[in-house]
């Protein structure tokens, strides 16, 4: 069964008005603030790897149907078909494009898809047609009644256990067996009783783990230097 059949098999939530507007306000907010960011990526795509600056994938949306998720594009042009799980030692992301990974810049475009009504800023985290119909069951799929997310419980949970259990070897297989039936159980706990509060909650919670990502990056790299 694929991901775009299976829609009228998923009892859709309906939306909270506040959530809506909450998103839509941080998210013009947002695309304002980060416009820097916007144009520190776009310019160091072009320099340092030929191609577009944004990368376009398909994920699945609420229902059960797909939409197209926009990024900053961060491996090469040749390579970008592969595992729809990638390891940060992947050897498709070029230097630039592993900066706004670990920076996460490479989302910023995903405002945009949270613009359009694709996406909330808190909700489950889309997955690739892919991983969905190979490894998703009836139970997994309650997480596609809800509209996805920017961030999520899941994907704070996949954040923090990811080099433990995802294999560079085979990133799908092991991120299927280690990782996605926990994170979507998660997901799914966390969307039946859901707050604006809360998701408040899990922006700043994932904000931090950003941060404190990124910095305990470079302090690794000046103790080796």
């Amino acid at each position: 069964m694929t991901a775009s059949r299976s829609t009228s098999a998923i009892p859709i939530k309906t939306g909270n008005i506040f959530k809506r507007g909450f998103d839509l306000i941080i998210a013009v907010l947002l695309m304002i603030v980060t416009s820097p960011f916007w144009l520190v990526a776009i310019i160091g795509i072009k320099l340092t790897s030929p191609g577009p600056v944004f990368y376009i994938a398909l994920r699945v949306g609420q229902g059960g149907g797909t939409f197209p998720m926009a990024k900053f594009r961060s491996m090469h042009v040749s390579d970008e078909a592969g595992s729809a799980i990638t390891a940060p030692s992947d050897s498709r992301i070029f230097p630039f494009g592993a900066f706004m990974r670990a920076s996460k810049i490479d989302e910023m475009p995903q405002l945009l898809n949270i613009l359009a009504g694709h996406l909330s800023f808190v909700g489950p985290r889309p997955e690739d047609p892919g991983i969905v119909e190979r490894h998703y069951d009836a139970e997994m799929r309650e997480a596609l009644a809800y509209v996805p997310g920017l961030t999520s419980v899941g994907a704070i949970h996949y954040m923090q256990h990811f080099a433990d259990n995802v294999s560079a070897a085979d990133t799908e297989q092991s991120y299927a067996e280690n990782i996605l039936r926990h994170k979507l159980q998660l997901e799914i706990e966390y969307a039946r009783q859901a707050t604006l509060l809360s998701d408040i909650g899990v922006m700043l919670k994932t904000g931090v783990l950003v941060i404190g990502g990124y910095l305990g990056r470079l302090m690794s790299l000046n103790r080796h230097e």
